[in-house]
């Protein structure tokens, strides 16, 4: 199958108006009045965002996800996006087909379609990438500078769940206790990190009460520090608040140093969770506001002063108040 082929048969289907039918070589858009459009785009690498050989439906579902996720932390809703796909020779018609239904899974879900982007042949891994345009009212974007010492420190879900399916699907559960978990916790952890949940329900609480926002890809510890440097300011963690799943807390039951097992899920990453900081006076009506929309919320920490070394501005403390350090605060591409 050729490039024009393969377009025509699986991602023309998926396109919207502004697309054009992806016939033309650039989509056409007219931003609805009032709104701001909020513009991201993620990349994932065979071998490193999945594994290798993984060409199907579960890679296009979370190359879509993670982009989503980037949206629901500013508070914005999806309107297209464009895809840029670097395939490899043995890709053909059958990943092809499972690859174009994870696209119209999301598409359907969350109302948005393709507009555009690139097909190419390379003789190395797949290499894929979106870039996802979303609108909020004008003004309304919420950024990761804006935190205020005072705001109470919150996060979506749970953490740590995406970090064990990584594990899992690499095959390196050997030494993590993971290999002895149910069945039922397995899929829970795959599911976690091949179907991340982008939170876009939370857009309106998350514009009208938040004062900082990001998604947690890279590990809570370490994005903690891409909003505490962001808004000039230290985050105070507590690391016994951090919400873990049933599963994971079994997990962690079994590990040989708590210690150990939980610095792995606050690293580890893929949570795609939403940090953000809200007023102290707003915290109730937040929480319970996300719990309306079926989205468990935790506070975590609060947001103190900022300090002058860069190494301090997240300060992660357990119960009995010992600080924590961390070789490692996330996962790091370079």
């Amino acid at each position: 199958m050729g490039e024009f082929d393969f377009i025509a048969t699986y991602l023309a289907p998926l396109a919207g108006p502004p697309g054009l039918g992806l016939l033309d070589d650039a989509a056409i858009f007219s931003p609805p009045a009032g709104r701001d459009l909020v513009i991201t785009k993620d990349a994932m690498a065979e071998g490193v965002h999945f594994p290798m050989g993984h060409w199907g439906a579960d890679t296009a579902e979370k190359l879509l996800r993670v982009n989503l996720s980037d949206l629901a932390a500013k508070g914005a809703l999806p309107l297209g996006y464009f895809l840029s796909l670097s395939l490899p020779k043995a890709f053909d018609g059958r990943w092809g087909k499972g690859f174009a239904l994870g696209l119209k899974t999301l598409q359907d879900e969350f109302d948005f379609t393709v507009w555009g982007g690139d097909t190419t042949r390379a003789p190395g891994p797949m290499v894929i990438s979106a870039t996802v345009i979303g609108s909020v009212p004008s003004g309304t974007a919420v950024r990761r500078a804006g935190a205020k010492p005072g705001d109470a420190l919150l996060v979506t879900g749970t953490i740590g769940d995406a970090t064990l399916g990584l594990d899992i699907v690499l095959g390196q559960e050997t030494g993590r206790k993971v290999s002895a978990a149910t069945g039922e916790a397995i899929w829970h952890w795959e599911q976690a990190y091949y179907r991340p949940q982008p939170r876009i329900a939370l857009r309106r609480l998350l514009r009208a009460h938040a004062s900082a926002a990001l998604d947690v890809s890279d590990g809570l510890i370490a994005d903690a520090g891409h909003l505490a440097k962001a808004s000039d300011v230290a985050l105070e963690i507590d690391v016994d608040a951090v919400p873990l799943s049933t599963s994971t807390q079994m997990w962690l039951a079994a590990q040989d140093e708590r210690k150990v097992g939980l610095s792995r899920l606050l690293t580890g990453g893929d949570d795609y969770e939403i940090l953000c900081t809200v007023s102290q006076a707003s915290v109730d009506t937040f929480i319970s506001g996300a719990a309306r929309l079926g989205i468990p919320v935790t506070q975590i920490g609060h947001v103190g002063h900022g300090s002058a070394s860069a190494d301090r501005r997240v300060r992660p403390r357990d119960s009995s108040g010992l600080v924590w350090d961390f070789e490692v605060a996330g996962y790091q591409h370079f």
